[in-house]
C-alpha cells in the first residue's frame, strides 16, 4: 500500500513567525497515519528541520548543479544538509515564470535523488490544452521529458491543472480520475512495480471543503496544497480528510 501524502507549498510566502504554523500541525497530528510535507521558502528549511519530528521539510526547487557560480540558486545538497527531504520541481510556476523545461526539470531530479532528496513533480496542463482535448498528450510529454530513468519508488508526482491553481475552479472528479489513471499506467508501463509504488498528488484549490470527494478518487495518494497550507485552520482539514480516505 501507498502510503498516503499530504503536502504544502509555501511558495513566496512565509517568515520566522510562521513556524507556528507546523508546531500546530504537529500536536494536531502527532499520530499521523499519513505523512506530511512542507515546502516553506528557503531561509525557513534549516530551522523548520531541526524542530519538526512528524512534519518533513522540502525545497521549492534546486539547481542541477551540485555547487558553482550560480548567484541565487540552491543545490539540492544544500537543500538536504538544511534538513530538507523532498523537493518540488517543475512547478507550473516555475516552467512559467523561468523557461523550465522537461529537461530541466529532469536534471533537477537526478542531482536531488544524488543528495538524497526524493523529487516531487509537477504537470499539468493549461486552460486552452484542456479544452483543446490535448490534456493527456501534455501529461505523456512531460512525464516523459521530467522523469529521468534511473529513478525509483520514492518519487512523487504532483497532476496540478495549470488552470485550476489559485483559482478555485477545479475539475470534475472524473477528469481527475481519468488523468490521475492515466499517469499511473504511464509511470508502471515505463518502470514496472517501482511506477506503481510512485505516489500520485492532485494539486490545484484544494481546500477543506471538496479534499474528501477529491482523495475518493482511484490513484489520488494526496495533495500538493497552495494557499491553503499557509494556516493550521485550513491545512489540518485536509490532512484529516486523507486520513479518513
Amino acid at each position: 500500500m501507498r502510503r498516503k501524502l499530504a503536502a504544502g507549498n509555501w511558495k513566496m510566502n512565509g517568515l520566522a513567525a510562521d513556524s507556528a504554523v507546523v508546531r500546530a500541525l504537529e500536536v494536531s497530528h502527532a499520530a499521523a497515519s499519513v505523512d506530511i510535507l512542507i515546502c516553506p521558502p528557503a531561509t525557513l528549511i534549516a530551522s523548520l528541520a531541526a524542530t519538526s519530528e512528524i512534519v518533513a521539510i522540502g525545497g521549492q526547487d534546486c539547481h542541477a548543479a551540485e555547487k558553482g557560480a550560480h548567484t541565487g540558486d540552491i543545490s539540492a545538497a544544500m537543500l538536504a544538509d538544511a534538513g530538507a527531504r523532498y523537493v518540488i520541481l517543475g512547478h507550473s510556476e516555475r516552467r512559467e515564470d523561468h523557461g523550465e523545461r522537461d529537461e530541466d526539470v529532469a536534471a533537477k531530479a537526478r542531482a536531488a535523488m544524488a543528495a538524497g532528496l526524493a523529487p516531487l513533480i509537477c504537470c499539468g496542463e493549461s486552460l486552452s490544452q484542456r479544452e483543446g482535448g490535448e490534456t493527456l498528450d501534455v501529461i505523456g510529454a512531460q512525464l516523459a521529458g521530467s522523469i529521468p530513468d534511473d529513478v525509483d519508488g520514492s518519487l512523487v508526482v504532483a497532476y496540478e491543472p495549470i488552470w485550476a491553481i489559485g483559482t478555485g475552479k477545479i475539475p470534475t472528479l472524473e477528469q481527475i480520475g481519468d488523468v490521475h489513471d492515466f499517469i499511473r499506467k504511464t509511470l508502471v508501463d515505463r518502470f514496472g512495480p517501482p511506477g506503481d509504488a510512485m505516489r500520485l498528488l492532485y494539486g490545484g484549490s484544494v481546500k477543506p471543503g471538496n479534499a474528501a470527494e477529491i482523495f475518493a478518487v482511484s490513484n489520488v495518494d494526496g495533495a500538493l496544497v497552495g494557499g491553503a497550507s499557509l494556516t493550521a485552520e485550513d491545512f489540518s482539514p485536509i490532512i484529516a480528510a486523507l486520513e479518513a480516505a
